[in-house]
């Protein structure tokens, strides 16, 4: 990246050693070096000490090396994305699957399992709607575009923004009924569970 460069150049204009510039940016003379040799990257509270030290503008200092940040970001972004989808889809498999065998074979204990089980899918979900929130993707469309490192154009972007209503409708009803039949399934589940228990005996 730019910055290494600029850094360097900033630092031997304003006739400072790396110790000089390590002391009043509040840094170890290390980090400057690494900086500068393009190992790392200064936060946000750094470059702006530097840009005040060096009296130039946060986006001189960084010149050049926004796009690449965004993309960075963008890729990382994605893979959390992708990353948090996988888990959440194996374990919302998990939870339904296990359901049964669970409660069955190992009773109170199993129960535990499954609600903890369940907690940590619902923690997943939550994860996936701030991401979708942050990176605004509430459509399936969107969320399909941002996972491929795509962006909508303005006009599909508009399409996909009037829909919105009618899938957070949609999402909320079949929420609903997801949890109706889980309900229902769960009690005629203990009622079965009982029932063979009985006939065990």
């Amino acid at each position: 990246m730019d910055i290494s460069k600029q850094i360097k150049k900033y630092r031997l204009d304003s006739k400072l050693s790396q110790e000089d510039l390590a002391e009043k940016v509040f840094v170890t003379r290390q980090t400057i070096s690494n900086w500068e040799n393009g190992k790392n990257y200064p936060d946000i509270n750094s470059l702006v000490l530097l840009s005040t030290l060096f009296g130039v503008s946060l986006d001189i200092l960084v010149k050049g090396d926004l796009e690449e940040m965004k993309e960075e970001i963008k890729t990382e972004d994605i893979k959390r994305f992708n990353r948090d989808g996988t888990i959440f889809t194996v374990l919302l498999m998990a939870t339904v699957v296990l359901a049964v065998p669970l409660f069955l074979y190992l009773n109170f204990i199993g129960i535990a399992i499954w609600l903890v089980l369940f907690g940590i899918t619902m923690y997943y979900a939550r994860c996936l709607e701030k991401q979708k929130k942050t990176h605004d993707i509430q459509t399936y469309r969107e969320i399909i575009a941002f996972t491929e490192g795509k962006k909508l154009n303005q006009i599909e972007k508009s399409c996909e923004v009037g829909k919105r209503p009618y899938q957070k409708a949609f999402s909320v009803i079949c929420s609903g009924l997801i949890t109706i039949v889980v309900t229902i399934g769960m009690y005629f589940l203990f009622r079965l569970i009982q029932y063979i228990k009985l006939l065990l005996v």
